[in-house]
């Protein structure tokens, strides 16, 4: 398996093998958010095909109740769901995890849904501790142009990154890139 930046190329491959409701998929939307900085959209492979991803969003958790200043990880998915509990989103997490540390921030976030008992397994294993309960709101356009308007209710949960995990990726990166 190999974890890449979503390219543009990478969207019409997205939309073929992990379908998205709505007129403009919510891969489309992902990538357009990266092109204005406001995340990192990483895509999980495996033969040559898509099979997972998660958004980091660098701008943190749009809810009103989510107070704390720190990015957020947000859409993860595997998909098909035969290819959940093998590692890849755990493995996406840990990507994003890994850009954050590259940053210097020391802090994130990730939102779980309250019926998604499966994912707040995996993030409390992770690490994630449980910081405030928010309504997680966000809409999108159908098909026939009607804008369905989604209301879910989720947990934040943070994450303390390991200052010595980010010393590692700093000097290693350092060093990756003085042998090019």
């Amino acid at each position: 398996m190999e974890i890449t930046v979503c390219s543009a190329g990478d969207v019409a491959l997205l939309d073929q093998y992990i379908a998205s409701p709505g007129a403009t998929s919510f891969h489309a939307r992902r990538f357009a958010r990266q092109e204005a900085g406001e995340c990192t959209y990483l895509v999980a492979w495996l033969e040559g095909r898509p099979v997972g991803h998660t958004e980091m969003r660098w701008i943190g958790c749009a809810a009103p109740e989510v107070t704390v200043g720190c990015p957020e990880i947000g859409g993860l998915g595997v998909w098909p769901e035969e290819l959940r509990s093998r590692g890849i989103g755990t493995a996406l997490v840990r990507a994003a995890e890994d850009l954050a540390g590259g940053r210097g921030l020391t802090v994130v976030g990730i939102g779980v849904g309250k019926d998604n008992s499966r994912a707040a397994a995996l993030y409390a294993r992770l690490g994630y501790r449980p910081l405030v309960d928010y309504l997680d709101r966000y809409s999108y356009e159908d098909q026939d142009g009607t804008i369905r308007e989604c209301v879910d209710a989720c947990t934040f949960l943070v994450k303390d990154l390991p200052h010595m995990r980010q010393a590692l990726l700093t000097s290693s990166r350092l060093d990756a890139n003085l042998e090019s």
